[in-house]
């Protein structure tokens, strides 16, 4: 009489079914987890690209507010290579000798604001011992006069992964974060109307 044993090779069977399943379900878990990265990197990218722009537009509404004195925010002489420039590693800020003391007063504090924004002033925690934690990494602010009464603000970080350098016309932050590819500038144009 021969006797087989089914129940031993169909659970011999199954044991690689599982195995086979597991394989594939890492591979389906490995996938997501590549997915979730780059989602954070994306997410990291657009928050620090939103905290730009909100800079950007608060410095020109500084500047079109204290319009008088526009030529003493544009601190940024040379514009082909950013500098000098206000927010992470700036030394201080500028001094204008133009317009009436009160308008001064205001282009000097405006600023100075807008450096301690651009380094994280705007948020800050106990847990943190006080210390600025937001903003962009590595921020930095540009103004320069780039014709009678048009200024150019812009605002320079490290961003998370490489991408296109920006173009040469916009210097600042330039070779600040080791390499261009790793460079974001976003900047707007301001034009001050001449008011009689």
């Amino acid at each position: 009489m021969n006797f087989f044993k089914p129940h031993s090779r169909t659970a011999g069977i199954s044991m690689i079914e599982a195995l086979v399943t597991l394989v594939i379900l890492s591979l389906g878990l490995l996938g997501l987890a590549g997915l979730m990265s780059e989602s954070l990197r994306a997410t990291m990218e657009s928050y620090q690209r939103v905290q730009a722009l909100i800079l950007i537009q608060d410095m020109a509404v500084r500047i079109s507010a204290n319009h008088q004195v526009a030529a003493c925010y544009a601190i940024t002489t040379d514009a082909v290579n950013g500098t000098p420039y206000l927010g992470t590693g700036a030394s201080s800020t500028p001094l204008c000798t133009a317009g009436t003391f009160a308008q001064l007063s205001r282009a000097s504090r405006d600023l100075s604001e807008w450096s301690a924004l651009l380094q994280g002033a705007a948020e800050k925690t106990a847990a943190t011992g006080g210390i600025n934690i937001g903003g962009m990494v590595g921020a930095r602010g540009c103004i320069s006069n780039i014709a009678t009464n048009s200024y150019l603000v812009s605002v320079a970080w490290q961003g998370v992964g490489r991408t296109q350098a920006p173009p040469a016309s916009l210097g600042c932050g330039k070779n600040l974060y080791g390499d261009e590819a790793n460079r974001r500038v976003i900047s707007v144009t301001i034009q001050i109307a001449i008011l009689s």
